[in-house]
């Protein structure tokens, strides 16, 4: 008989154990959500699909026969892509900073390579050599 109430109290010990591990798991992991809308743009076209840069800078609008940029730090809509209207995926490389587009009805896939460029305005600014020259060198020898 002892071994018998050995096993009971053992099996209880076990499933009390489960339950008040459960409870405290739930109880720990139950969260709430806020949801807040940031932005909503109203586009001419219907978009097919989006994607996101790895910074949060650029947002990727596939709609038919283009691809809408828009640049979250401007907040506007900065450029449009024109493309074959086939293409109805879009997805975003952060590897190779790159998007990549598809279609099912041609079974095709085109890969744009995307290279951030920026422009400084040096009107104004001492420079050495000719004013008209292609290639520009700046020095921030002061900048702290």
């Amino acid at each position: 008989m002892r071994i018998y109430e050995t096993k009971e109290w053992f099996f209880f010990g076990m499933i009390f154990s489960l339950m008040v591990s459960w409870v405290l798991v739930l109880q720990v992991f139950a969260a709430d959500l806020e949801l807040t809308e940031r932005k909503q743009l109203k586009l001419d076209v219907s978009p097919l699909d989006t994607a996101t840069s790895a910074d949060g800078r650029w947002l990727f609008i596939l709609t038919p026969g283009e691809i809408i940029v828009y640049s979250a730090f401007e907040d506007k809509i900065s450029k449009g892509i024109p493309i074959d209207k086939a293409f109805d995926r879009l997805t975003y490389s952060a590897k190779t900073d790159a998007l990549i587009l598809s279609s099912r009805t041609e079974k095709a896939i085109k890969i744009i390579q995307l290279e951030l460029i920026n422009r400084f305005d040096n009107t104004g600014l001492p420079f050495k050599g000719p004013e008209n020259a292609p290639v520009t060198i700046a020095v921030f020898g002061d900048y702290q």
